[in-house]
């Protein structure tokens, strides 16, 4: 299931940063680079402009403006969720997306292996390839209780990762820092009752044998798997930077697939067994977490047992660290869908 990535050349003529002032830190800072992004634009003869966001609304309104304005191409100044608004409004477009990673994490930038200043990433997309690349999509319930739908570049998650992003609510990563959040998060990760849903998934490569508590006793096709999850992960990229670098092994923005981290186990110490692995870049497996490739995951509540009315916890979704809403969800992928500027190699 692996795609041969068309590259290709084109002048960047036309370009809108879209900065959001609430990634990240340092706002001053990275106001004084993107002042010398856009000088080194203009010298380049590309008409540049940059433009404010403070909302996922507003920048995916502002990226639309600015593709109907003429833009060939849409720096997104920010972090992985600033570059998760763009996309929405890229997706099966021709306009290319250019990434200044002012975020917290820049998983996506690190992917792609630009580097963290922003005049050098800059300088990188006006020497870099067009790539065109496969996005995620997931279709769910969102908090009002209305079916919505996203695509994603990095990640997408239902379960212990997502109810983790609805406990912290939004904004709390920027108003404690980075410390203080992931001491919020490990409290709620103790507390956390882990309760299992259903997916359903058809691997497109071999993964290696299955265990036996993976497959339905159900007749159905030898590439078709159910299992009740405490979590799963759909993920795109092979490289998330930082302590973490490989979450999903044979993950790749280079294939036409998702990358599943299936969790089959409540077990907390295997979770930790788990990112310990990608942490000491082990080799070793972790009982009740698997790996598959898939090009599909239907996620569903576990049916009542014995007709119960009692009402079941709520499973959360997320996709590039945004929490969207709950199950029901379906996890797709969208071949041919996203043109990136790519650093030459």
């Amino acid at each position: 299931m692996t795609q041969v990535q068309s590259s290709f050349d084109l002048a960047m003529r036309k370009a809108a940063l879209l900065y959001n002032p609430d990634s990240g830190g340092g706002r001053n800072r990275r106001h004084s680079e993107l002042q010398s992004v856009l000088a080194l634009l203009s010298a380049t003869g590309v008409d540049a402009t940059l433009v404010l966001t403070d909302s996922r609304a507003q920048a995916e309104e502002k990226a639309r403006q600015a593709v109907l304005a003429g833009c060939d191409t849409i720096f997104a100044c920010g972090g992985d969720g600033t570059i998760h608004n763009i996309i929405q409004v890229l997706a099966n477009t021709n306009v290319a997306l250019a990434v200044l990673p002012m975020g917290t994490a820049n998983a996506l930038a690190h992917d792609l292996g630009l580097p963290m200043n922003s005049v050098a990433a800059a300088r990188s997309a006006l020497s870099g390839t067009l790539r065109r690349v496969a996005l995620g999509r997931i279709q769910y319930i969102d908090l009002e209780g209305q079916p919505g739908s996203r695509y994603f570049v990095i990640a997408a998650g239902v379960g212990v990762d997502a109810h983790l992003f609805y406990e912290l609510g939004h904004g709390t990563k920027r108003r404690l820092g980075m410390a203080a959040y992931y001491a919020k998060a490990w409290h709620l990760w103790f507390t956390y009752a882990m309760p299992r849903f259903q997916v359903e998934y058809t691997e497109t490569a071999s993964t290696g044998t299955p265990s036996p508590e993976t497959v339905s006793t159900e007749k159905i096709p030898d590439d078709h798997k159910r299992a009740a999850l405490t979590e799963l992960l759909g993920v795109r990229i092979r490289n998330f930077g930082g302590v973490i670098k490989e979450l999903a092994p044979g993950a790749s923005l280079e294939r036409d697939d998702l990358r599943l981290i299936l969790c089959r186990t409540a077990s907390r110490l295997a979770y930790l067994s788990y990112v310990t692995r990608a942490l000491l870049r082990g080799a070793w497996t972790t009982p009740g977490i698997d790996l598959a490739h898939a090009t599909k995951a239907i996620c569903q509540y576990l049916p009542t047992a014995n007709g119960s009315t009692r009402p079941q916890p709520k499973i959360y979704v997320e996709a590039d660290g945004e929490l969207l809403g709950t199950l029901p969800a379906e996890v797709t992928v969208v071949p041919n869908a996203l043109t990136i500027l790519s650093p030459r190699h």
